[in-house]
């Protein structure tokens, strides 16, 4: 089974991104489990949210603390909270970052992944929404989804937004598959 955590801000999408995961996987024909842990946060505030992947059923429903995939939408979070808690060195860890700027801080896997999610988003949508777009890193980093599920994941998650909405982030998670 696949224990992932994924670190944000509050306002970034990180439930979502969670959900999106776990829909994509599904589409796969896998069990998946997604829930955040957040209590009264406010916008910006440091959050974390879940996702289990499996070929068995998920029977636990506990948070994660031994991650085998992080997911970091923030990589200012790498400063203030202990992102890796429970991380070993086989953990797969993808960062929102051009590349490792913190060479002095102590991470605790070899399978370390930049990618420039923001800078990406920044392009396609004028703004930093970066939840969807890192999951293009996170489908070719860890192989655990494909691209083409996560594009379904969106489509069905964001119809009710508009096929605008939906192009733009098909667009950036490909973008930074591709990256």
């Amino acid at each position: 089974m696949e224990q992932i955590r994924i670190h944000g801000r509050g306002g970034q999408g990180v439930v979502t991104a969670a959900e999106l995961i776990a829909l994509a996987a599904f589409y796969e024909g896998r069990e998946a489990q997604a829930f955040p842990n957040f209590g009264v946060e406010r916008t910006g505030a440091p959050i974390q949210s879940y996702v289990r992947v499996s070929d068995e059923p998920i029977i636990t429903r506990e948070q994660i603390y031994e991650p085998t995939i992080l997911i970091i939408q923030d990589a200012t979070l790498l400063d203030t909270v202990d992102v890796f808690k429970g991380a070993t060195k086989d953990t797969q860890i993808i960062i929102n970052a051009e590349g490792n700027r913190w060479p002095n801080l102590k991470m605790p896997s070899k399978h370390i992944y930049f990618c420039p999610v923001t800078a990406i988003a920044l392009k396609i949508f004028g703004k930093n929404i970066v939840n969807t777009v890192i999951l293009g890193a996170f489908a070719k980093d860890t192989k655990l989804v494909s691209l083409e599920s996560l594009k379904k994941a969106i489509a069905e998650k964001f119809a009710a937004k508009g096929q605008g909405i939906i192009d733009k982030n098909i667009q950036a998670i490909t973008q930074a598959y591709e990256r």
